[in-house]
């Protein structure tokens, strides 16, 4: 008895570029608000978060500077702020300064 060549069958997994959402790709949010959730707010076309997004940080098209990142929609300098030090939300006790992102840095 001679077996019959059986190849493999295609894969019908879908690959991982395809499965991937395209972030320049936009959600139409000009003609439908409520497309973006609570969360979000659309600014050019697309949903993003006023809150932690660098290039629309507190206002649509207010992007942060180089060294600075988006923390609860204020563009701050993580590594001399006292209320941001290293990070959103780290904040430094009331007698120490941030120094290069470290609280009570040497």
């Amino acid at each position: 008895m001679a077996m019959a060549d059986q190849s493999p069958l295609p894969s019908t997994r879908v690959s991982r570029f395809l499965q991937a959402s395209n972030p320049r790709a936009a959600n139409q949010c000009k003609y439908n608000e409520g497309i973006c959730g609570a969360t979000s707010t659309c600014c050019n076309n697309k949903c993003v978060d006023l809150v932690t997004d660098s290039n629309n940080c507190g206002a649509c098209q207010n992007k942060c500077k180089y060294t600075e990142v988006c923390c609860r929609g204020e563009c701050v300098n993580v590594s001399f702020d006292k209320r941001h030090c290293g990070g959103c939300n780290h904040r430094c006790a009331p007698n120490e300064l941030c120094v290069y992102g470290m609280c009570n840095y040497a």
